[in-house]
């Protein structure tokens, strides 16, 4: 699950993270107002969207208008204000179709000596939290690590003792800060790990970090995505939740029970288990084709949330062709079937349907399915059924 940016400097606010102070703005006329409440002779009116890049970003609407803007004056936060609120911002991470904004945050501006980068992430290899910084703040990190992969410093932590005061002094040593950096360093780089911890976080980056002019350590920036398998212990996050920046598909597919992420291609998939449905988008795209998405219906699949599957599936404008590959272990495949069979005279098909099975009660399904009189393809294995897949979309 993602949040806003003003809504993880809230967050950080609370645990103790340094930021600047900033007021939420839903129009123009409250944008004008914050610059006022904030009392400097600058602010920044940044644009409200789960994607990154919005600096860069400009509006379908307003070619010119970008996505972070710096203002000198309440009216002139008031204008760029009235450009910004409801219009469609398109940054490097949102793709060709962009977001609407719909929320912005005015924040004072500030003078800032240096620009640096903060992510925090869980390393597998390590087994456990690494903060990762560079000196190259303001910047894509894949394009640091891309050409300066000596710039991007990386300190794996305890997930329990936290962060070590030397360790941050380290960090803020090999960054080049002077000594009044390096100890507000040693506050902040501990306290955003334990946040990290805490917050049971999946990522937190802050790009950029700034060490304003008089030495001190901000989050100018706050991305955070959480944990969903851990938002039962924080009640308080998932009340941050904003419906109208997450793919409708992939919400209503939550509320089933169904793991849906929607992709760019033409062949529906239909799957139980995760590892065995980032083979099939695998198989399918070494024979040619391309999934329209990921969907694991879990081992335990009931009638409802197959029926529900194939309705989000075919929702999906661009799907051409469905693949249903499932492995019966605990969920025995006569079941699947006959879950299947009754879900395809629900949705109905009019694209070609292809169902691989295989585990308990497997030819007893197959029976089922040769049976049915349904216009379904049979396929043997994996391997036949991305084939056969490919060749019905091109038929």
């Amino acid at each position: 699950m993602k949040i806003h940016e003003y809504q993880g400097k809230q967050l950080f606010r609370a645990a103790g993270v340094a930021v600047p102070q900033g007021i939420v703005a839903k129009t123009p006329d409250e944008a004008a107002r914050a610059f006022e409440t904030l009392g400097g002779t600058i602010a920044v009116v940044k644009s409200q969207i789960h994607a990154g890049g919005r600096g860069k970003g400009c509006f379908k609407e307003h070619p010119q208008q970008r996505g972070v803007v710096l203002v000198r004056s309440a009216e002139e936060a008031r204008q760029n204000a009235e450009r910004m609120l409801g219009s469609t911002l398109v940054t490097i991470q949102t793709g060709e179709e962009g977001k609407q904004v719909n929320t912005l945050f005015v924040e004072q501006g500030l003078k800032i000596a240096r620009e640096l980068y903060l992510g925090i992430v869980v390393d597998r290899e390590v087994g456990g939290p690494v903060l990762i910084m560079s000196s190259e703040g303001g910047m894509e990190i894949e394009e640091v690590a891309k050409h300066s992969p000596e710039k991007i410093l990386a300190e794996p932590f305890d997930a329990v003792a936290g962060l070590y005061p030397y360790q941050a002094r380290k960090l803020a040593y090999a960054l080049g800060l002077d000594a009044t950096a390096v100890r507000s360093a040693e506050k902040f780089l501990p306290q955003i790990c334990r946040f990290f911890v805490n917050y049971d976080c999946s990522m937190t980056e802050i790009n950029p970090l700034i060490i304003t002019e008089d030495g001190q350590m901000l989050a100018l920036d706050a991305k955070v995505t959480f944990d969903d398998n851990a938002l039962f212990r924080h009640k308080d996050v998932v009340a941050l939740r904003d419906l109208a920046e997450e793919d409708p598909a992939e919400v209503r597919a939550a509320d089933t029970g169904l793991s849906y992420v929607k992709l760019n291609g033409n062949i529906g998939c239909l799957v139980n288990g995760a590892g065995l449905a980032m083979s099939t988008m695998d198989l399918i795209k070494l024979h040619g084709g391309e999934p329209a998405n990921f969907l694991d219906v879990g081992g335990g699949a009931n009638e409802e949330q197959v029926t529900e599957a194939f309705r989000i599936i075919l929702a999906d404008k661009n799907v051409k062709a469905v693949l249903v590959n499932i492995f019966g272990g605990i969920m025995r495949c006569d079941i699947i079937v006959s879950a299947l069979l009754n879900a395809y005279e629900k949705v109905g098909f009019n694209v070609p349907l292809v169902v691989r099975l295989e585990g308990t009660n497997v030819e007893k399904a197959r029976e089922m399915l040769q049976a049915s009189g349904r216009a379904i393809i049979s396929a043997s294995d994996l391997t036949d059924a991305a084939q056969k897949v490919v060749a019905a979309l091109n038929a």
